[in-house]
């Protein structure tokens, strides 16, 4: 067996891969230096395959870690896998690329370095490539690299790659049409003047169309660019629906797939978040009853986007609320709180509950009769709620309190609020039990009354003012009887009284 075949099968078995305990019985025999310094020569070596296999196992060793992608980059193999882009066939061509690939993905240093060793003007000639595999190479490759920052992702616009990809997305190829379509969703995310430039170039169209394509994996790329293209501005979201992606994009709800109603989600929501406008509009198509659906149908990670849409549409305005509230959407929400193990998630659905509730005594009596603010108080409470869920349900709590008069929902969580929350509860009684006989009766009877005497405000606060206001209500006699304390007060009454014979 040649020195150059032994090196070639130590490194890349197969030729497509290299398992972790290879790589670690790599490690055990030689330095990872001394094996990319050992493939590097055989890059220019007079056998086609040889060439195309050193690349692979370089590119291989660079996808594996950091470090690996770091010892390629420092052994100057990046121009010579560059210069080689625009003379090799086509088998070549695609190695090199992946191993652009995978020294760019794992940080923003190694992908400036592809940058300034002169790649991206390579891998755009190579989007022009008659082969589709090496479009596709070059397409993922330009992704990685613009995926870190947007400076990065400007000079792949710089280099001319978007129009190109754009083109990639019109071919016949589905496995093309993936990588494209999530290229031009990574140079997207950056910023507004990025996705102009993605949109200039008339992709919204294209992916528009791709929808309803039946690949799983096609669709989770399309909705991703048309989110990460609308979530910038008012103006990019209108661009998205003017392509008439409703009602269209709600089939996707309704997927096998979750990542595409993840993704479907999250493209509503991103629409939804911007104004009032765009909100009434995915009203109007359906679009909250089928993320409400969508939300109840699945469980996870899936349901967050549909989660967020529901409080954005939701914040906007009272009919948009209503809206949400007419279409059955505080149930599912009421569920994520009580199913879901992330903290993350129960603090999405405690924020959409709030701004549904946060609008009038009608809206905040719509979320307090499904029992969800003994739930929303025990999650504030409780001290193994991360920070965020404990924060998202407090303030969700204070903007439903603020605006409920519904007073069989207050009166539970009299026996458990901390004095920051107690004095939104207490004022609320403060507001309806003055013009309301038949509360008076049921707070007395219910121990209302009784506990609010059990309250220790200090004097001159806002809580104490509450309080006096709801005793302002009762005969003077009827408020002593309910004092702490009374009752021993009467016993010793009773034994320091002198019987008259």
């Amino acid at each position: 067996m040649s020195r150059k075949t032994a090196v070639l099968q130590q490194c890349c078995p197969r030729a497509n891969f290299i398992s972790v305990e290879h790589l670690r019985f790599l490690q055990a025999l030689i330095t990872w230096k001394s094996v990319i310094s050992l493939l590097r020569p055989l890059l220019l070596d007079v056998v086609p395959t040889i060439q195309q296999t050193a690349a692979l196992a370089l590119g291989r060793l660079a996808y594996f870690n950091d470090d690996l992608a770091e010892a390629v980059v420092k052994e100057d193999i990046l121009p010579q896998l560059v210069c080689s882009l625009s003379e090799q066939n086509r088998f070549y061509k695609k190695a090199a690329a992946f191993v652009l690939r995978a020294v760019g993905k794992h940080s923003p240093q190694l992908a400036q370095a592809i940058v300034e060793c002169g790649a991206l003007e390579a891998l755009v000639i190579c989007l022009e490539d008659f082969d589709p595999g090496v479009k596709e190479g070059a397409a993922w490759a330009l992704g990685y690299i613009a995926r870190h920052n947007s400076e990065l992702s400007q000079a792949v616009v710089d280099a001319g790659a978007v129009p190109l990809l754009v083109l990639c997305i019109q071919e016949p190829e589905i496995a093309l049409k993936r990588i494209a379509a999530s290229t031009l969703s990574d140079i997207s995310k950056h910023s507004p003047e990025l996705a102009q430039t993605v949109v200039d170039a008339g992709a919204i169209a294209y992916l528009a169309q791709m929808i309803l394509n039946p690949d799983a994996k096609l669709k989770c790329q399309v909705l991703s660019a048309l989110s990460q293209i609308a979530k910038h501005s008012v103006d990019l979201a209108e661009l998205v629906v003017e392509a008439e992606i409703f009602p269209v994009v709600l089939t996707c709800m309704k997927d096998s797939d979750e990542y595409v109603k993840k993704n479907g989600a999250t493209l509503i929501r991103e629409i939804a978040k911007h104004s009032p406008e765009l909100s009434q509009f995915i009203v109007n198509a359906g679009g909250v009853a089928a993320v409400i659906d969508c939300i109840g149908s699945c469980k996870g990670t899936v349901r967050l986007p549909g989660i967020m849409m529901l409080g954005y549409v939701a914040a906007h305005s009272e009919n948009l609320s209503m809206a949400v509230i007419v279409s059955k959407g505080i149930p599912p929400l009421c569920t994520c709180l009580l199913e879901e193990h992330e903290d993350h998630i129960k603090a999405a659905a405690a924020w959409a509950l709030g701004q549904i509730g946060r609008h009038t005594p009608e809206h905040a009596r719509a979320v307090a009769e499904t029992n969800v603010l003994g739930t929303l108080l025990s999650m504030y409470m409780d001290i193994r709620s991360s920070e965020d869920l404990q924060l998202k349900a407090k303030r969700a709590l204070k903007n439903i309190l603020q605006k409920c008069t519904y007073l069989p929902a207050l009166e539970p969580l009299l026996h458990d609020a901390p004095p920051n929350i107690m004095k939104h509860i207490v004022g609320q009684f403060s507001k309806v039990l003055p013009h309301d006989s038949k509360a008076r009766r049921l707070f007395v009877t219910s121990g209302g009354l009784k506990k609010v005497q059990e309250i220790k405000a200090e004097p001159g606060s806002l809580l104490q003012e509450y309080i006096n206001t709801i005793n302002n209500c009762y005969p003077e006699e009827v408020v002593r009887y309910y004092s702490p304390g009374y009752s021993e007060m009467l016993l010793e009454r009773v034994e320091n009284y002198q019987p008259v014979l």
